[in-house]
């Protein structure tokens, strides 16, 4: 019967060592190539997203529907590739995970061809899955990372999605006129992507993602709390694991601060960023330039992941918290001052806001990393990654009803003014 790897006895200390370097480098290559697909494929819906919604909708106050459609499908998602890796691995969480964003971007193509809106909705909620499971892989990269390394291995892994998420918005145009010579509507068009990168993103993790990290960790970890009590009587070590095995301690004060970090930062985003492409084409910029803006929003969410991880782990995880927050409250106020025919300030606030984004994300997800044990640690991550997507979710509808009700302006300000409520529960946490 296949193993997902070689379980070693509890006095052999250097071979298991070995082993959790070298599966810890071949898993951060596995995820890294995954991201880059999963990176194509959430881009789709980041970008035209709302323009397809409007477009078939009619009204632009219902705009940032999708945004919450599809956010709260990777609520559903993220809690359950949550529960699935912590019984089975990683290796089939993921898989499955893609599989269905894969799924749920083929069915937005065929609600666009046959203009039904309400398979438009569902096909997003589905769709929400990829965009869950594409956050989740960012966890794969620290079942084995040693204690100090852990958020630049987190960086590791989301630093790959840049890739793909900054070619995603910016092939917008060419793979619309892909979709009109197919007969597709050309806002669909990107979702083809999605569908092909996010299959294949699963595929990847099905097959290659062997031995499964976080399975090995577990093993590991209750041969580690044997070897603890070989001094106690014969059968000490296997009741000792044993329990481990069935306990599921409670996570720690740090995970759901780093909740917390992780959910007020997903809604100042996720706000700004959904009424963006509306704004720009009523004051006159085209998709190309929609793209542009999108792409290098999403790029400044990914790409400073290297730096990042490097950061939380060497000035620590409450000091880049608040880094975050002072940074979404920049992009705020400049998004709220940039007049709507300005290219270049525009593209400034989404990259601030993709910074901010980024530093919480990572500093965040360190925390709650460092609050848990193997016993819970899948079950606690996709549960706050519930959280996160819900705030995501609300955020995006919000964000509709507010732009209809007022303007941008507003509601960049209002981002950026919520991100600073992160300032206050973090100085109680550097105290604590």
């Amino acid at each position: 019967m296949r193993t997902d790897g070689p379980v070693y006895d509890a006095g052999m200390t250097q071979p298991r060592q070995l082993q959790r370097a070298q599966v810890q480098r071949r898993t951060l290559v596995v995820v890294v190539c995954s991201q880059i697909l999963g990176g194509a494929g959430l881009a789709a819906g980041v970008t035209v997203g709302a323009l397809l919604a409007q477009d078939m909708l009619g009204s632009a106050s219902l705009a940032g529907l999708p945004i919450a459609l599809f956010t709260l499908g990777s609520a559903l998602a993220a809690f359950t590739v949550g529960r699935v890796s912590q019984r089975w691995g990683r290796r089939i969480g993921l898989g499955i995970g893609f599989s269905a964003g894969g799924l749920g971007a083929l069915g937005v193509v065929a609600a666009a061809v046959a203009d039904q809106v309400p398979m438009l909705f569902l096909a997003l909620f589905v769709y929400g899955a990829g965009t869950a499971t594409n956050l989740q892989a960012r966890y794969a990269g620290t079942d084995l990372a040693p204690d100090s390394r852990r958020a630049t291995a987190i960086s590791i892994a989301m630093v790959a999605t840049t890739l793909g998420a900054v070619a995603g918005p910016n092939l917008v145009e060419p793979l619309g006129d892909l979709a009109r010579s197919l007969g597709i509507p050309p806002l669909a068009g990107p979702f083809l992507l999605a569908a092909a990168a996010y299959l294949a993103a699963g595929l990847i993790l099905f097959v290659f993602l062997r031995p499964d990290p976080f399975l090995l960790a577990k093993r590991l970890a209750a041969a580690e709390s044997a070897a603890e009590n070989t001094t106690e009587t014969a059968d000490a070590p296997a009741k000792t694991a044993a329990a481990d095995a069935n306990s599921a301690p409670a996570p720690g004060t740090g995970a759901y601060i780093g909740a917390t970090v992780m959910v007020l930062t997903q809604i100042a985003m996720v706000a700004i960023m959904t009424m963006t492409p509306i704004h720009m084409l009523a004051h006159g910029h085209g998709l190309g330039s929609v793209g542009l803006v999108i792409g290098l929003h999403v790029g400044a969410m990914w790409l400073p992941s290297l730096v990042t991880g490097v950061l939380v782990d060497k000035l620590g995880r409450i000091s880049m918290s608040i880094a975050a927050a002072v940074i979404l409250l920049a992009a705020g106020l400049v998004g709220a001052a940039a007049p709507g025919d300005s290219l270049g300030l525009l593209i400034l606030a989404l990259i601030l806001l993709g910074v901010g984004w980024n530093v919480g994300l990572i500093a965040g997800t360190a925390l709650v990393v460092d609050a848990t044990v193997p016993q819970n640690r899948p079950r606690t991550q996709g549960g706050i990654d519930v959280l996160i997507a819900l705030a995501g979710a609300g955020g995006g509808a919000m964000s509709g009803m507010v732009m209809a009700a007022t303007n941008f302006a507003h509601l960049s300000l209002g981002g950026g003014l919520l991100a600073l409520l992160l300032i206050p529960v973090l100085l109680w946490a550097r105290r604590r």
